[in-house]
């Protein structure tokens, strides 16, 4: 049977709004067994991370307040467990005694965990040496061991075995420890910046499991990353849970992911649990409207949907007799589960029979390389030597890892950043080395959605101003009265209202402000539109809503896209050829349904098989679900 260590019961947690109270999380319970992985899954706002936050009695106070509710922690020692422990009735002083130790969290925004001014190593050392009364050598000693163990830094025999190899030797010699301590010394002397996301998320891991926690909570880990980080990120999780005995809570807003890694799983809603079960339970039988939209949502690369179903159309608020609002079933209708005939596709194959609207030939882009004093020591391809062709009303998609070139692609084809070599066709007309003046007024025609929202809007620029900003630039429409108008009309065709145009960025969610971007993007009537990552952060339901948005105005207003992601299922979803990139170059073109079908590259096959699952059949415990 089974050993409960965590018993969460009746937590309440409120905020102070607008001097009001809000109830974030409103009396969930549930329980954590020893060796087991509960997931918990929602939207933004739904609750996840202030659960987490309760469990480490880390809610930020003011605004926040636990103001009910126990949890119960039975803490491990020498493989036994002791009486329960109510954390919540501790003091501050002796909640530090758990926290870290035996409850660790890993943090949504790794990059914003670690200092930027410190060392990695010395990050890791700190935090080892806050839990140990070891000294600086021991702690290096145990973190190089833990960087080792979450696979950033190989094990000696490996670093001694490619040590071998680059002398060309057969027998180990003097030399080779010293390699092997400088390899290990190199990368604790390294800084959060020098690193990629996966490698961070890994230190953070490492930092986390450093005291031997009995549970490990993991706040959205995988999210922004590449599916192929992702899956290694799963996986690594995996086989520490399984090597060290421990219990991890791993929070999420993707089911897809929930089913590669949880055993049992917590749907939240508004600061409320509304199911939860075993994952195979809540996979094959949901019985909430709201599980059975998160399902839903998310593209599944086996179908080829008109329309990507949305919560919304699951669920509805209504009010009872006594004026509480309740949630209640939609009877959604059948076209939530059409798929494109045969005769459609045809139909969009025959769209590259027309003359291209957008031609690239041997494009290159190259970054240059500083040396030690600031010469050119030598260049990085960031892309090399591309060719293809994009054709009116179609969708291209471009896939890939971080760090392949597909935004760099994107960004040299609308000229902001200046190719190396090669030349691009828009229209027919080469635009690859038109003056600035030309390529200003070129620019009406070519628009680009960033990855990031926030960042891509003004905050000192309310969203009304943003979207006209493009028409003052390029004297469009008659007057301000008529961009006003066209402003009003744009956001209201994206889903939101007009009379939101005086409000700034802060007020909206990521959804409502990629929307915004979106209409920005459509104020000069383009004909082509360059979407870069523009759904990659969002929540599954969200991100469903941006994805149908976008060919509701293709079609609307005859736009060609080219769909940048690295998310090889919401590619397949909204393209109609994939194009693959890896290290700068192509890996393979063709029509969406050949790519995923019959991929002719094993890395088109390794990005297809880390697409997370979306209603698996059935899910075998420890191990990624039957796809």
């Amino acid at each position: 049977m089974s050993e409960k260590i965590l018993d969460v019961r009746n937590l309440q947690v409120h905020f102070q709004v607008d001097h009001k109270l809000v109830a974030a999380v409103d009396g969930i319970s549930f329980e954590l067994n020893r060796g087991q992985t509960l997931g918990i899954v929602g939207e933004s706002g739904s609750g996840k991370s202030v659960t987490s936050l309760a469990v480490m009695r880390l809610v930020p106070s003011p605004p926040g307040v636990i103001s009910g509710g126990e949890i119960f922690f039975r803490q491990l020692r020498d493989g036994t467990t002791s009486k329960p422990i109510d954390l919540l009735k501790l003091s501050e002083a002796q909640s530090q005694q758990y926290r870290g130790r035996q409850i660790s969290m890993i943090f949504q925004e790794p990059m914003s965990s670690l200092n930027p001014v410190y060392t990695c190593g010395f990050q890791l050392v700190e935090a080892i040496r806050q839990h140990q009364r070891i000294s600086k050598a021991e702690a290096r000693r145990q973190a190089i061991a833990l960087l080792q163990e979450v696979k950033l830094i190989p094990r000696d025999e490996e670093l001694q075995q490619r040590y071998l190899s680059e002398k060309g030797l057969q027998l180990q010699d003097r030399g080779s420890q010293r390699y092997i301590n400088q390899q290990k010394q190199a990368f604790l002397d390294r800084y959060p910046h020098q690193l990629s996301g996966g490698q961070i998320q890994r230190v953070m891991i490492a930092m986390a499991i450093c005291s031997d926690p009995a549970v490990l909570i993991a706040d959205e880990p995988t999210t922004a990353l590449d599916v192929t980080v992702q899956a290694t990120i799963l996986d690594l999780l995996r086989e520490l849970r399984d090597a060290r005995g421990m219990s991890i809570i791993f929070v999420t807003h993707d089911l897809g992911i929930i089913a590669e890694i949880a055993d049992t799983v917590a749907v939240m809603y508004q600061g409320k649990i509304v199911e939860s079960g075993p994952v195979q339970q809540i996979y094959t039988a949901p019985q909430h409207p709201y599980t059975k939209g998160l399902l839903a949502c998310r593209p599944h690369p086996e179908r080829r949907l008109k329309y990507l179903p949305t919560v919304a159309d699951f669920m509805e608020a209504v009010s009872d007799l006594a004026g509480k609002t309740i949630l209640r079933e939609k009877l959604h209708s059948a076209t939530l589960s059409q798929e494109v005939t045969e005769t459609e596709l045809e139909q969009r194959n025959r769209l590259q029979q027309r003359s291209p609207l957008l031609a690239v030939e041997n494009l290159q882009v190259f970054f240059p390389i500083r040396g030690a004093f600031g010469q050119t020591a030598r260049y990085l391809p960031a892309v090399n030597d591309v060719s293809f062709a994009v054709y009116p009303g179609e969708t291209l998609g471009l896939v890939g890892e971080s760090g392949c070139g597909k935004t760099t692609l994107g960004r040299a084809l609308l000229r902001l950043i200046q190719p190396t070599g090669g030349r691009i066709f828009f229209d027919q007309r080469e635009i690859t080395t038109l003056p600035q003046q030309r390529l200003r007024q070129l620019r009406r025609d070519m628009q680009m959605i960033f990855q990031d929202p926030y960042s891509s809007l003004d905050p000192r620029m309310s969203v009304g101003a943003a979207v006209i900003e493009p028409m003052r630039i390029h004297a469009s429409e008659r007057n301000e009265r008529q961009r006003r108008q066209r402003a009003a009309y744009l956001l209201e065709r994206v889903g939101l209202r007009p009379d939101w145009m005086g409000r700034y960025p802060h007020e909206f969610s990521g959804g409502q402000r990629q929307r915004v971007c979106i209409a920005r993007a459509l104020a000069l009537n383009p004909r082509f539109i360059i979407c870069d990552e523009s759904v990659s952060a969002l929540d599954v339901s969200v991100q469903a809503q941006v994805l149908n948005l976008l060919k509701e105005l293709q079609s609307e207003f005859d736009l060609t896209y080219i769909f940048i992601s690295h998310d090889l299922g919401v590619v397949k979803f909204m393209s109609d050829r994939i194009m693959v990139m890896n290290r700068g170059k192509i890996e393979e073109i063709g029509s969406a349904e050949s790519i995923y079908r019959a991929p002719q590259q094993p890395y088109t096959r390794q990005l297809i098989a880390a697409i997370p699952a979306g209603s698996p059949p059935v899910v075998r415990k420890g191990s990624a679900p039957a796809r």
